[in-house]
């Protein structure tokens, strides 16, 4: 089950009971991908979706991409609340290589009835970014990045292309179960190392203003200049 390091069972049961209750397409969706087995890790917790939310309506998000999509909770979660506040004219770019993980997604965003608001993109990231950047450079709201960490680096500077001044983006598992902050680990580890090198980047990146945060597995934050 997705969960937030550092929080025991007791608190995170509190914390969860804390935040409002999920949509049922959330909820089925985290149940059944928690139910995949090991895989099961690469989901948000259901507090970084509500934490999402939150972040879409702060900057009034109308058009979002993510990168790395798996089963659609986050893309879901970031959805339901562009969509109550924009209706139709709400839209998210879904980045992603695998099929099979984003078909499960699909019937989820369908009990919802937010699937046809999700565009999917299949492939490498690096490709699909280049395309999307010669369609809405400079439109974007938000931006989600949830996918492989050695990526990250280029992913960055793709979203800070696609993002509006003002717009979000936010990094997933910047803690990396707190291997980031363990200096042997980012020596022999290149997802460690890059997540570590993000970190150092972000923060002193004049383009953008920044928060390390520890929700979930660490959610790293940069506001576009």
């Amino acid at each position: 089950m997705s969960s937030s390091f550092g929080l025991d069972a007791h608190l995170t049961r509190y914390v969860r009971d804390a935040n409002r209750a999920e949509h049922p397409a959330l909820l089925r969706c985290r149940l059944e991908t928690d139910a995949m087995g090991d895989v099961a890790v690469m989901q948000i917790s259901p507090e970084q979706g509500a934490f999402l939310q939150i972040c879409a309506r702060l900057v009034r998000a109308r058009t979002a991409v993510e990168i790395g999509v798996f089963t659609g909770y986050s893309a879901l979660a970031t959805m339901l609340a562009m969509r109550d506040m924009h209706g139709p004219a709400a839209r998210l770019y879904g980045c992603d290589i695998s099929d099979d993980y984003t078909g499960r997604a699909r019937s989820y965003w369908q009990e919802a009835g937010i699937d046809g608001q999700v565009e999917l993109r299949i492939g490498d990231a690096r490709e699909t970014l280049g395309a999307l950047h010669g369609e809405i450079a400079g439109m974007v709201d938000m931006v989600f990045i949830d996918a492989d960490k050695t990526g990250y680096d280029a992913y960055y500077e793709a979203a800070l292309e696609l993002l509006r001044p003002g717009g979000l983006v936010l990094f997933d598992n910047v803690l990396w179960s707190g291997s980031v902050a363990d200096p042997e680990r980012c020596a022999v580890d290149a997802d460690t190392a890059a997540l570590n090198a993000l970190a150092s980047k972000v923060r002193d990146d004049e383009r953008v203003d920044m928060a390390f945060t520890t929700i979930g597995d660490g959610v790293l934050m940069a506001l576009k200049r």
